[in-house]
């Protein structure tokens, strides 16, 4: 048990590490599965953004790739400051895989601040029963 542990936090701290923005999204997402300690790809992702009356606008989608990254996810154009919900189809991701997972959507909500340029790396840790986030968010140089 300590040692599945220990590489369960090993994997997270590689993940984690390696958070530089690739492309020009303002929006990086990072995810690894768990289970098999490797990056999850075809996990299917929407980010949507709050509007003014506390309601959803769905904003961009995609899918994650080999690496469990989504290139260019969203421009800076769709991305002003405020609040955005990013929800991963993770009860796909495990039927996939052969497991029976707990959760329909793993989502994270989050605040974009108008502190200028702006980048977002959002990394997940999945599991079928349970996930775990964590965020960088870097100033960016244009």
């Amino acid at each position: 048990m300590q040692t599945s542990l220990c590489a369960l936090l090993l994997a997270s701290a590689v993940l984690l590490c390696n958070t530089a923005p690739t492309g020009n999204s303002p929006l990086t997402v990072k995810i690894l599965d768990a289970v098999k300690g490797t990056p999850a790809s075809s996990v299917a992702l929407k980010v949507f953004q709050r509007t003014a009356d506390g309601g959803w606008t769905h904003v961009a989608n995609g899918i994650t790739d080999v690496t469990g990254e989504v290139p260019n996810l969203i421009t800076e154009q769709q991305f002003p400051a405020g609040v955005y919900r990013v929800e991963f189809d993770s009860k796909a991701y495990w039927k996939n895989e052969g497991k029976v997972p707990f959760h329909e959507v793993a989502e994270v909500v989050f605040n974009a601040g108008p502190a200028g340029h702006r980048h977002y790396t959002l990394a997940m840790l999945l599991s079928p029963y349970s996930y775990t986030t964590t965020a960088v968010e870097m100033e960016t140089r244009h």
